[in-house]
């Protein structure tokens, strides 16, 4: 045996023993959907026009769950993001569907915390990463409504190895949509919907830091994420309370390189995470039109395995430009 197979051999048995111990050694990287973002009504399109919205997103969480979904890590970290965003839905159609598109800007800050491992990161407000939905369809039945589009993440925020200011993936990272929203009676207030986002993404940008080695040639895994809810509308629609959900599984493994000579790894466990929640839309209108939305959701998260579980808060204002009108009773 060469002193060079030797060396590459002593690597990866190096790697996979690290990678196998419990606690943060199985700590996964995350993809790119916000959990939460969806809830009552999410496989509906809005109706045809411009819509501006502004959106609060708060997640805190104090622990790190193993793969057998027991704590093992205490740690505190916090994500504070500001997300505004663009929707624009034609009121020409295609196939018989409404087409939409959307743009998102996210601005975030984080910190995290793990005090027994000596960890301790911070990063300033700023960019993340760019999302764009050029293709939405949107479909109108008379007991239902059925959405599928395609977006994309640019790597737009700032991400660097080893960073503790990192506010991006450094990562291109691509979703395909598809679900709907069916409704229980013939007013279409009471309705229970679901929509399924299936993520890919390329390789990491350059050097990535993990357990504090430095590896290379990171991919994060395929992942399926469900998000939606059950609710009952009033006002026309405008007005809603009910209850949202998400559930999100790695289901393909995360793929890295440890040192120069390693051959090409994966780490076997994936990760998967629950969310539940009230949700509550409250409009602000006229007599006559509609001039925004208020839509609030707080989720705990449960049954997390190699991954934080904690709660957010998603506070999102969304004005239709021009307003829309009231229908008379």
């Amino acid at each position: 045996m060469t002193t060079k197979m030797m060396k590459r051999i002593l690597q990866t048995a190096a790697f996979v023993a690290a990678t196998s111990l419990a606690t943060p050694a199985h700590a996964q990287f995350n993809g790119e959907n916000l959990l939460g973002d969806m809830g009552v009504k999410s496989g509906t399109q809005p109706e045809p026009g411009t819509y501006i919205s502004t959106m609060y997103y708060r997640y805190f969480a104090d622990s790190i769950k193993a793969a057998d979904g027991t704590m093992s890590l205490e740690a505190n970290q916090t994500i504070n993001a500001g997300v505004p965003l663009v929707i624009y839905v034609s009121p020409k159609k295609i196939f018989g569907a409404h087409y939409g598109l959307m743009a998102v800007m996210p601005f975030a800050n984080g910190s995290l915390e793990a005090s027994a491992f000596g960890l301790s990161e911070t990063a300033s407000t700023g960019p993340s990463d760019l999302y764009v939905m050029p293709a939405q369809l949107g479909w109108h039945l008379r007991r239902a409504d059925i959405t599928t589009g395609f977006a994309f993440f640019a790597p737009t925020g700032r991400h660097e190895a080893g960073a503790s200011d990192n506010l991006g993936k450094g990562m291109w990272s691509y979703e395909v949509s598809g679900g709907g929203t069916a409704y229980l009676d013939k007013q279409r207030s009471l309705s229970i919907s679901t929509m399924a986002y299936w993520e890919t993404h390329t390789k990491k940008n350059g050097e990535v830091q993990f357990q504090r080695t430095t590896v290379h040639d990171v991919k994060v895994g395929q992942l399926l994420t469900l998000e939606g809810g059950i609710g009952k509308s009033f006002l026309h629609g405008a007005a809603s309370i009910g209850a949202a959900y998400y559930a999100q599984w790695k289901m393909t493994p995360d793929q890295m390189e440890f040192g120069s000579a390693a051959p090409q790894l994966s780490i076997p466990d994936k990760h998967r995470v629950f969310g539940y929640g009230p949700d509550i839309t409250i409009p602000i209108a006229t007599k006559s039109k509609l001039i925004a939305l208020v839509n609030a959701r707080y989720l705990w998260e449960t049954g997390a395995q190699i991954k934080t579980q904690g709660q957010s808060l998603v506070i999102t204002t969304t004005f239709p430009v021009g307003g829309i009108k009231i229908p008379s009773r």
